[in-house]
């Protein structure tokens, strides 16, 4: 490994020597990124839609037409096994026993500089592609969106950068993943800003837009100039039905909200029954096969329906059939453990939501509507908006498939109104909501995720004076004379820590020479003193400094064993805090490009 890494730091050396400059090779990394993950969106999609052949029988994306000559058993089958299959695999091979996606790639970015397990994201690949093959109510491009984060987080390892270009090509890799998704770079790029990175930095920009391109191009070159939506034509009737806008906006907020809020019930519901993790796919799988015998649509992603929606095939009562129907499979699969994302389901549920509408607002005023498929795009902006707490990237997504500006403004509006609304009542997006579950916020800003990010491991110290439990006194006063800080730690002959002698706890026995040798360190030890493990954060080290008083701290390898490998202390778990700090202000202002190595 030694040599592995010595041999990288030469190539990039020399590549550093003739390019000139950091920001240069950091964005030709950037490009291999964004061609790598279109490569692999291509290959998801094709995956995808190759168990979909194989479970019912067709490839189309807009399957639920062949599906309607289905047997029924055939649509219940299906997905209920499919959702066995998942859940004995999350069961069995899943950290944490459960499902990653775009929750983990925020994470990932905020409190683990940017790195991210690829044997985990392989497995996750796996997880989402077969449930989405097999008819699971979610969308594809979560999925994607943490499969290209995996991939950068993958290539910052191999060539072992450092924090700032891993954060970076992290944020590339979500930004190719969404480009390649939409056809849309201008989107891509400003999402992996605001959602993955959740900042702006101007050193970063230029990387993360070129690997959005380099995305959009291989997925162009290999799919065609289509987009996944059809979208036809629309002009905005009169700017008097920007009040008919807002109100959807208010609507589609809501919705996010109930949507979100049901999730979280359905998964304490279902924790408090006895029915097993491995079983709780195969559950909303069934849900998923027994609608489908009325509702066709709901089976998988769910593009074919979203076109018909905007082409205004769909009445008032199928649409909102459709809606509630696809909202509870949603919150069912999200709740009970299938793979997949919440991005496709958003914008199906937008697009019921906005054609319902739109279908009411103009047997209102009809001489001022621009007909139900306006409201149906304006909604799908507005729902996606507030379930993924990114009106910028929604509301130019949407402009890129349509080139319509002034409806795009519309869509601004809603998008905006729907975001503050899901903010104000839930804190923010369905993902900040799951981080939340976890005990993680996103707004606590990079200071506090600096922290947070951080180990103890990293800012140890190995050199340690040790004593065993039965050494005597007299060896105790030499030994504490030379020890650093003032500090014995008393471990067993297997390394375990007993305890610690520091010359306050010792007080008059250190130099009283009428105590003799039969008094022994673990006599005289503060027995189980607080300790740190070596992946706690270093917000924790501190924090536990502040309770106990002590300005230094055991690390242990484990709460298990304590089994002794370290010590940290104050002064330098603030010192690389503070050194975090100036990189992270550094970055921010632009003064220079970040340090790959």
């Amino acid at each position: 490994m030694a040599n592995i890494r010595l041999r990288n730091r030469r190539i990039f050396t020399g590549l550093r020597r003739a390019l000139k400059g950091e920001q240069l090779i950091l964005s030709l990394l950037a490009l291999v990124v964004g061609s790598l993950v279109g490569v692999v969106a291509i290959v998801f999609r094709e995956a995808l839609l190759f168990i979909q052949k194989l479970g019912f029988g067709s490839s189309d994306e807009a399957v639920h037409y062949f599906l309607q000559n289905l047997p029924a058993w055939h649509l219940i089958v299906v997905p209920t096994l499919g959702g066995l299959v998942i859940g004995l695999f999350v069961y069995r091979f899943m950290p944490e026993r459960r499902v990653q996606g775009v929750a983990d790639v925020i994470d990932a970015a905020a409190f683990h500089d940017g790195r991210m397990s690829v044997t985990g994201g392989l497995k996750a690949a796996l997880v989402n592609v077969v449930s989405l093959g097999c008819g699971a109510s979610l969308g594809r491009e979560g999925p994607v969106v943490h499969m290209g984060a995996t991939i950068g987080s993958w290539l910052t390892r191999v060539l072992h950068l450092r924090r700032s270009a891993a954060r970076t090509l992290l944020g590339c890799g979500v930004a190719s993943a969404v480009a390649a998704s939409f056809n849309a770079p201008l989107a891509g790029a400003l999402f992996a800003h605001e959602v993955a990175l959740g900042h702006y930095v101007l050193t970063a920009f230029a990387p993360i837009v070129l690997a959005s391109v380099s995305g959009t191009i291989l997925t162009r070159l290999y799919f065609g100039h289509d987009v996944s939506f059809l979208i036809p034509a629309h002009e905005i009737a009169s700017f008097l039905e920007f009040p008919a806008f807002a109100l959807l906006g208010v609507c589609a907020g809501i919705l996010s909200i109930l949507v979100v809020r049901s999730v979280g019930l359905t998964q304490k519901f279902i924790g408090s029954t006895r029915l097993p993790l491995w079983a709780r796919p195969a559950l909303a799988g069934l849900a998923v096969g027994i609608m489908a015998v009325g509702y066709p649509q709901i089976v998988g992603v769910g593009y074919g329906a979203i076109n018909d929606a905007l082409y205004e095939v769909y009445s008032w009562s199928l649409l909102s059939q459709l809606l509630v129907v696809k909202a509870v499979l949603v919150v069912l699969c999200l709740g009970l453990g299938f793979g997949g994302g919440v991005f496709s389901p958003a914008l199906f549920l937008g697009a019921m939501l906005g054609g319902a509408f739109g279908l009411t607002a103009t047997a209102l005023l009809p001489h001022l509507s621009s007909g139900h498929g306006a409201y149906t795009l304006v909604g799908m902006g507005a729902v996606a908006a507030a379930m993924l707490g990114a009106p910028i990237s929604t509301t130019l997504i949407i402009f890129e498939l349509t080139g319509d500006y002034e409806l795009t403004i519309a869509v601004m509006v809603a998008s905006v109104i729907a975001s503050m609304i899901a903010d104000h009542a839930q804190g923010g997006s369905f993902f900040g909501w799951q981080l939340r579950q976890r005990g993680l916020s996103h707004r606590w800003g990079r200071e506090v995720n600096l922290l947070r990010s951080l180990k103890v491991v990293d800012v140890m110290s190995k050199q340690f004076a040790t004593v065993l439990p039965d050494e005597p006194l007299s060896r105790l006063r030499e030994k504490l004379i030379n020890a650093p800080y003032g500090e014995l730690f008393v471990l067993d002959v297997e390394g375990k820590l007993v305890g610690t002698i520091t010359l306050a706890d010792l007080r008059h026995a250190a130099f009283d020479p009428d105590i003799g040798d039969d008094v022994t360190a673990i006599q005289l030890a503060r027995v189980e003193p607080p300790v740190v493990c070596r992946e706690d954060s270093i917000e924790h080290a501190i924090r536990l400094m502040e309770q106990t008083g002590d300005e230094h701290l055991p690390v242990v390898a484990s709460d298990d064993d304590r089994l002794m490998i370290g010590f940290v202390h104050e002064k330098d778990a603030m010192m690389a805090y503070n050194r975090g700090l100036l990189e992270l202000h550094s970055e921010d202002r632009g003064d220079a490009p970040p340090k790959l190595f």
